[in-house]
């Protein structure tokens, strides 16, 4: 199987294809044998559109990649979508396991981008394998994301309890509830709760995951690092988040179909994130 994606992504060239996978960058150590301090740089306001332009620079130079992660995307929000429009009971649960799988996903394009940042050929069969010399850290860092996304589907059904004492709207009641002007104190409520967690989730995540894959960090120290590049550059950040909010919901508005694009779009961008926090690790003596 690996052979095979390895064919597909050969190219003019397939021999490059068939080069081994890069190894994580190993952590500089201290002279006690400790490893060195995570140093962060700081970030400035318009860093993040220069990482949207180098994301469209990977993904332009990798497209079969690119196609392959987009259409994994855009195929859980198609799922995601007709999961709340015939059996809404069952959306917290299935975005659980998207969550589990996106992390995932998004390594794959991390891959990519690093194996072109270091000068080798990417391959698909190179981004689906990428997470298993870091499964441990992973599977932690997933699951700490996971116990926030429940928290988060727990904390929206006490505040619907909460302003419909009735019963549950329906499918139906509950987007007539979202953009009902009369409703602005549960809107402002579930606006704040939601937001809340957002923030979280996006502190614990935005540059956590290319430094497992990059550096081989155990998850503690990658979901840290993370939230100081957050709080430390708050209003880069914020404006990060608003960029991927915006491109994220205006790629819904056509059945989905712009994350096709958005999606391996901004997970390549992210790798050039954490790569702008992040100071290099130097290489050990």
């Amino acid at each position: 199987m690996k052979g095979f994606l390895l064919a597909l992504e050969s190219g003019s060239n397939p021999a490059a294809s068939m080069s081994p996978p890069v190894s994580p960058a190993p952590a500089a150590a201290s002279p006690n044998g400790a490893p060195a301090p995570i140093r962060l740089r700081p970030l400035h306001f318009l860093d993040p559109l220069r990482w949207l332009r180098a994301g469209a620079v990977d993904l332009a130079a990798t497209p079969l990649i690119g196609a392959f992660y987009g259409l994994a995307f855009w195929m859980m929000a198609l799922l995601l979508g007709w999961v709340f429009r015939t059996r809404p009971e069952y959306v917290m649960s299935l975005a659980s396991g998207c969550l589990l799988l996106g992390p995932f996903l998004a390594m794959g394009l991390y891959e990519t981008s690093r194996r072109r940042e270091a000068g080798l050929a990417p391959g698909l069969a190179h981004s689906l394998t990428c997470w298993d010399r870091h499964l441990g850290s992973m599977g932690m860092l997933v699951l700490v994301l996971i116990v926030l996304e429940l928290l988060w589907g727990r904390a929206s059904l006490v505040v619907f309890a909460v302003f419909f004492n009735t019963g549950m709207p329906s499918t139906t009641g509950v987007l007539q509830a979202v953009i009902n002007p009369q409703n602005w104190s549960f809107l402002a409520v579930y606006t704040l709760v939601g937001g809340v967690f957002a923030a979280l989730v996006f502190s614990t995540s935005v540059v956590s995951i290319p430094m497992i894959l990059d550096r081989d960090t155990d998850a503690l120290t990658a979901a840290i690092s993370s939230i100081r590049v957050v709080t430390e550059n708050p209003a880069v950040m914020l404006w990060w988040g608003f960029l991927i909010t915006v491109l994220v919901i205006a790629s819904l508005m056509v059945w989905g179909a712009g994350l096709l694009v958005v999606g391996p779009w901004l997970g390549h961008a992210s790798w050039h994130a954490y790569r702008a926090a992040i100071e290099p690790a130097a290489p050990a003596d």
